[in-house]
């Protein structure tokens, strides 16, 4: 690493761990890298593409972004939190980063970061993520997936241990409590389509509509996918192509909002997917559809190739 970027990734690191100090200034972060304060400026700006007060009011303005839709409280409070003496100096700076006041904002979120040359950016709950040293890549995402599935059994064999030997032995009648109330095939194919596109429009910021998956055709449904199906494999494609696996966002959607990344949003849709698209399996198979069998993607990635 150049003496550029080492200095620049020392004043983000003192930028973490003083985010709240707002009496910190530009000099303390300056002697900290054993710099003038002239020849600091010049360096961050030139590393990152902004001064180092900007970057800092940035990365302040992201995080109360973040806090306005985490949080129940005063806008005010955030204001100070973020630097600013007043609501209304706080609401003339955020309007010029995201074009709504706070309150707009809190109600109808968006992505959190704003533009950036150096891909510095408040990284929820707390922290300034630096752009990785070694991007998390498609591989990445299938080795943490497999991990997941080991920590998983393990936790279920733990769980096994506390129940006793006649229930460990029982048939199992299954349960889908809490991820779909009354499931049918018609109501579990359209979640399945339906989950797509609600990603979809929560990766966009736009609502979902919930009611189309009430008793939907499957005339309807084929049209959906038609269109959700290859727009969602688009949106995961472009994330693993530019390696934004591990880049955060705001799903506004949920209540109250969450904050996913993009590797792991993909990884709960599969999940959740995998479920749903077995009990359909089940039910087809017990109305004597079976060519589909277990609906084994080993099989399916074999034939494609």
């Amino acid at each position: 690493m150049s003496l550029p970027a080492d200095t620049f990734r020392t004043f983000v690191d003192s930028l973490a761990a003083d985010l709240d100090d707002h009496a910190l200034r530009g000099a303390e972060f300056a002697s900290r890298a054993f710099l003038s304060r002239w020849h600091f400026d010049r360096l961050v700006r030139a590393t990152g593409g902004e001064a180092p007060a900007s970057l800092r009011r940035r990365v302040l303005l992201e995080r109360a972004a973040y806090r306005l839709v985490t949080r129940a409280g005063g806008i005010l409070d955030i204001a100070i939190e973020a630097g600013y003496g007043s609501n209304e100096a706080f609401t003339r700076a955020f309007r010029r980063a995201y074009g709504v006041a706070p309150s707009a904002w809190r109600a109808h979120p968006r992505q959190i970061q704003l533009p950036s040359q150096s891909g510095v950016h408040f990284h929820p709950p707390g922290g300034i993520r630096l752009p990785a040293q070694s991007e998390v890549n498609s591989m990445n995402l299938l080795v943490k997936m497999v991990e997941h599935h080991i920590w998983l059994v393990g936790e279920l064999l733990e769980r096994a241990g506390k129940i006793d030997g006649a229930r460990l032995d029982a048939p199992i009648e299954i349960s889908v409590e809490g991820v779909d109330d009354d499931p049918t095939v018609r109501s579990l194919l359209s979640r399945l389509i339906g989950q797509m596109d609600m990603w979809n429009q929560a990766i966009a910021s736009r609502p979902y509509d919930w009611d189309v998956e009430q008793h939907e055709s499957l005339a309807s449904m084929r049209t959906r996918l038609a269109v959700t199906g290859p727009a969602f494999l688009g949106e995961v494609q472009a994330v693993v192509d530019e390696e934004r696996l591990d880049e955060t966002f705001i799903d506004a959607l949920c209540d109250p909002p969450e904050v996913f990344t993009y590797g792991g949003m993909i990884a709960h849709v599969l999940t959740f997917a995998a479920h749903r698209r077995l009990l359909v399996l089940g039910a087809l198979a017990s109305a004597g559809i079976t060519d589909l069998g277990s609906g084994d993607p080993g099989k399916w990635v074999a034939d494609a190739a």
